[in-house]
């Protein structure tokens, strides 16, 4: 896998080792990261991701010694480091490396992973319903992109995974439908788009946010509200917004097989038109 890394001060186009069995987030997982996407050299909303893991890092009780713009600033530099062509994944992540149980702010430490990741195509995925759910904001730390929250996901993920599924619906802990367990989940009912309203469970998607500017300034209604699986499994379209994929529909959910509809694909395309307005070797 092709990439770029920086650290300490650095840029290497090995895959750095930086941690070790006594640092606290080897241990008791005080990581906090983000994600977002370079695309034949367009990287759009890099500075919300960015602005995203600084208060992340915070919530994890990290102390950041860098700025949102000067993280920001190193993942552009990162993706003029690869080819113009690529489709990259831009992974900035802060980390603690001394404390017993609570993280030593003055112990935290930057890295960035910029790499190959090819888009995956727009195609469908098909789902189910998980077991699993979201925590409240008074269980975990639901506010942070933090890498302690995504072991549920992981499980989530190989439990559908072992049912002949992709990906997972999850709920929250009040049993309404939250997001898929790597991205925000939507709807579509009579031509109007739905997604979840926030309510602390669940990471407020960057991608999710465009999505909603991006549909609602080309006529389409957009709602966020409260879902319950029977809305899931009664909408004319389904489809997932995430930095990974950006936008995907579903193919089947459940024993209930969908086709990749109308408002996903606009929603892909508006997407795509945007990200193009941030063309970094312009």
């Amino acid at each position: 896998m092709a990439g770029v890394y920086y650290s300490e001060g650095s840029w290497s186009d090995e895959c750095p080792k930086l941690i070790g069995p006594e640092d606290h987030s080897f241990w008791l997982g005080s990581s906090v990261f983000d994600g977002a996407r370079a695309i034949n050299g367009c990287a759009p909303d890099i500075d919300p991701h960015c602005a995203r893991l600084l208060n992340s890092a915070r919530s994890m009780g990290l102390d950041p010694k860098l700025s949102a713009e000067d993280v920001a600033e190193l993942c552009r530099e990162g993706v003029r480091k690869m080819p113009r062509e690529s489709e990259l994944y831009i992974r900035p992540m802060f980390y603690a490396t001394s404390g017993f149980i609570i993280p030593d702010p003055e112990g935290t430490r930057f890295c960035l992973s910029v790499y190959d990741a090819p888009m995956p195509g727009f195609t469908g995925f098909k789902v189910c319903l998980s077991r699993r759910r979201r925590p409240a904001q008074d269980m975990a730390i639901t506010e942070a992109k933090a890498g302690a929250l995504y072991p549920n996901s992981a499980r989530a993920m190989r439990e559908a995974n072992e049912a002949g599924y992709d990906n997972a619906i999850i709920m929250d802990a009040n049993g309404n439908v939250a997001e898929f367990a790597t991205a925000n989940i939507w709807i579509v009912k009579d031509g109007v788009a739905y997604t979840p309203a926030l309510n602390g469970t669940f990471l407020a998607g960057v991608t999710r946010r465009r999505i909603i500017e991006l549909l609602g300034d080309d006529g389409v209604d957009v709602v966020e509200t409260t879902l319950s699986f029977d809305d899931v499994m009664n909408a004319d379209e389904i489809f997932s917004t995430g930095n990974y994929g950006k936008v995907q529909p579903v193919t089947k959910v459940e024993d209930r097989d969908l086709q990749p509809g109308p408002v996903a694909r606009k929603a892909f395309d508006l997407y795509m038109d945007y990200a193009k307005g941030y063309d970094l070797f312009a």
